[in-house]
């Protein structure tokens, strides 16, 4: 898809700034001009993609919808609305809060909370980028069931709901009336604002993440990574959670690490596994927490999505 890129990335590193193929810093540089460029046309293009077509969803009429459906049903619309909402774990703490005033479900409103870090466009896009649709499919598929029975199970735990430590004022359905009549070419500036405005935000992540996995690429042996993260020891999934809960990042900064790691031995759930903790479990995200929930209930969603993520990351190692 970008040998075209891959091709004039190698004439400016390798011929205009006249570094050698196959040292530590042009292999480095290599890496850094061809995947900066690279993740930042996937990111504008289905940033854009996505936020022409959340033009035509309304949030209040989700919201609304969401308070009329059984419980499993509405995990999975509210895992499934997840990926139409660009939040990493924090900013998604709003509308998870929205979803309670509602008087949505517990158990549902975390499915929203669990799936919309995992599954937002900027994971979507730099999967695909970086590892094909099939094993982007798969991560999707994998990302929406740890929020769907993650959810599910916490609304099965009868009592959490005294665990809401602040005041939630309740709100009815009235705004079930409300209604998008936008032109297209308003929802195509519209889209195109929020794409840039989101691109702002994250591109000197990108940056940072690429020059990391940049120096991993040219200058850590593959040796290395194998010895204390690859292979198929059973640790190496849940080392890989516990390294990446202390750490915060979106994935649009994390996931340039997890294609270099890869390449250096580290199996893909491992990778992966330790991606979904940096962007689901992060300690950031439990400090915001902690003002609105008890430990206890934080203790026990970062312990089923955990458990979910150390899952994703055997299975993936068992099939590809």
């Amino acid at each position: 898809m970008f040998d075209w890129w891959e091709y004039l990335s190698s004439i400016v590193v390798f011929d205009l700034f006249g570094l050698k193929k196959g040292t530590h810093l042009g292999e480095a540089f290599h890496f850094f001009l061809y995947d900066t460029i690279k993740i930042y046309i996937l990111l504008i293009t289905i940033i854009f993609a996505v936020s022409f077509l959340r033009t035509y969803f309304n949030t209040e009429k989700v919201r609304v919808y969401l308070q009329g459906k059984s419980e499993f049903s509405g995990n999975v619309l509210a895992a499934l609305f997840g990926i139409i909402t660009p939040f990493c774990s924090c900013s998604a703490i709003p509308l998870f809060l929205g979803f309670m005033q509602a008087r949505i479900p517990m158990g549902i409103t975390f499915s929203f909370l669990i799936s919309a870090p995992l599954n937002n466009e900027i994971a979507i896009a730099m999967l695909f980028g970086l590892f094909g649709w099939k094993v982007t499919t798969i991560y999707i598929g994998f990302g929406l069931m740890v929020a769907i029975f993650g959810g599910f199970l916490i609304g099965k735990i009868k009592g959490l709901e005294k665990y809401v430590l602040i005041p939630v004022k309740p709100i009815e359905g009235e705004l079930e009336d409300v209604k998008i009549s936008l032109h297209v070419s308003q929802r195509v500036s519209d889209a195109w604002v929020y794409t840039i405005d989101i691109f702002k935000k994250i591109y000197l992540y990108v940056l940072i993440g690429v020059g990391i996995g940049a120096f991993i690429h040219g200058y850590i042996p593959a040796d290395f990574i194998g010895a204390y993260a690859g292979g198929d020891a059973w640790y190496a999934v849940p080392v890989a959670v516990l390294m990446g809960i202390p750490m915060y990042s979106s994935a649009a900064g994390v996931m340039p690490l997890v294609e270099v790691l890869t390449s250096k031995g580290m199996l893909l759930g491992s990778a992966l596994s330790f991606m979904m903790a940096v962007t689901a479990l992060s300690l950031p995200e439990a400090m915001i927490l902690k003002r609105i929930l008890h430990v206890k209930l934080i203790a026990i969603f970062f312990g089923i999505v955990g458990f979910g993520i150390l899952l994703v990351g055997y299975v993936f190692n068992a099939i590809l």
